[in-house]
């Protein structure tokens, strides 16, 4: 694997676990359930679960990332297909943010926000089409 690649995909995935360890902390710092009904129970719950699965997916993606392009065991195919599985995830993560933006609560964070996401997806986009355009040696 390539030096470029190595850096981008730690970049990347450093960003993604640092992410996902926020996001477990963001419903409490901006206050999610005082905006839902108290009665609403079940809300709350799905609310909770859902944040855990994609706090926890942003971490387990960044983790798998980086110990197949530093593992000495990982092959090409799987880190294609990882690769691509997260460029996919934060090409939709870009796109929502596009389409239905985030962070206007306080002015320069949605643009902040955009960027990020463009930079962290930039960083895997970049490592896989490097991956599958390279040279391989027969």
């Amino acid at each position: 694997m390539n030096l470029l690649v190595k850096v981008l995909v730690m970049i990347g995935s450093s960003a993604s676990i640092g992410f996902g360890v926020w996001h477990f902390f963001v419903p409490k710092a901006w206050k999610w359930y005082s905006y839902i009904d108290a009665n609403a129970a079940e809300l709350i719950a799905a609310v909770r679960a859902i944040n855990a699965f994609f706090s926890l997916s942003l971490v387990l993606f960044g983790i798998v990332n980086i110990l197949l392009i530093y593992g000495d065991r990982s092959n090409r195919y799987s880190i294609i297909v990882m690769l691509a599985a997260t460029c996919i995830l934060w090409l939709m993560r870009v796109a929502f943010q596009l389409i239905y933006p985030q962070g206007s609560l306080y002015p320069g964070l949605q643009f902040g926000m955009s960027s990020a996401f463009v930079v962290i997806t930039l960083c895997y986009l970049i490592s896989l089409l490097s991956i599958l355009f390279q040279k391989i040696p027969v």
